[in-house]
């Protein structure tokens, strides 16, 4: 297919591969990659918001097992000149170098600026943005320093991603459902960040995850607020053609 045919941007958020189990697991890779290969054919660029492991560290030698579907199928569209930008989120926030190098992916820890057929863009995973949220603001704080970094590298992978698999899975269960509930504009973080970022600069839509709530919500005079939310439920992505900006569940 020609590259002028490859005109839609997509954008995705919160695979969470590694949980529950392997076999919940690599039951959503096959779906995610199933859309990958459904949306190859006229992606111009592919936005992958954040939190694509349940957990991923780094180390100098060693990278967690497992999820070699979908890195192989990011590596084909980087091959295939689709440029892919790769976010980090709460949950994999100590991806380094890695995936860059062997995927070709652009990474970015911190929300962006985009425009596209005019129309403006601030993209990011959503983490520790708005107001509330500061027990969570503080741990990022602490897991983003270096010292920390390098002092979690020195324990052995076995016992390390062993500990964060099993602090991911205890969050996941005390948080259970709640992220299911829309808790009004007024309450939800993220519309509120939007609207406060507003008053300082023009946007025509904020692309979020980590709310694991598909949302698509009106945040200005034509200013829109979408959440991405997440594969584990709702297998949700956006779409946007030069024209207009859909929210999608892949069946």
């Amino acid at each position: 297919m020609s590259e002028t045919k490859r005109n839609k941007i997509y954008f995705a958020s919160d695979f969470h591969l590694g949980a529950p189990n392997y076999q919940a697991s690599r039951k959503r890779e096959d779906k995610i990659v199933g859309w990958l290969n459904s949306i190859k054919a006229d992606c111009q660029e592919l936005y992958l918001v954040g939190d694509l492991f349940d957990f991923w560290f780094e180390y100098k030698k060693a990278i967690p097992k497992g999820f070699v579907r979908l890195q192989g199928k990011i590596a084909e569209f980087s091959d295939a000149g689709i440029p892919v930008t790769l976010f980090t989120g709460n949950h994999d926030m100590w991806i380094f170098d890695y995936l860059p190098k062997e995927l070709g992916v652009t990474l970015h820890r911190k929300p962006i600026r985009k425009t596209f057929q005019g129309k403006e863009f601030l993209i990011g995973h959503g983490d520790g943005l708005g107001p509330g949220d500061h027990g969570y603001k503080f741990i990022k704080k602490v897991f983003a320093n270096r010292l920390s970094q390098w002092l979690f590298a020195r324990l052995h992978p076995n016992f390390g991603i062993g500990l964060a698999d099993y602090w991911s899975s205890k969050s996941r269960n005390a948080n259970r459902g709640e992220d299911k509930k829309f808790l009004g504009e007024e309450n939800e973080w993220l519309a509120i960040y939007c609207k406060e970022y507003l008053k300082k600069e023009r946007v025509d839509y904020f692309i979020f995850g980590h709310r694991h709530l598909p949302l698509d919500l009106k945040v200005g005079e034509s200013s829109r607020y979408v959440n991405l939310g997440e594969w584990m439920n709702y297998q949700s992505y956006a779409v946007f053609d030069g024209n207009k900006l859909e929210l999608k569940e892949w069946k």
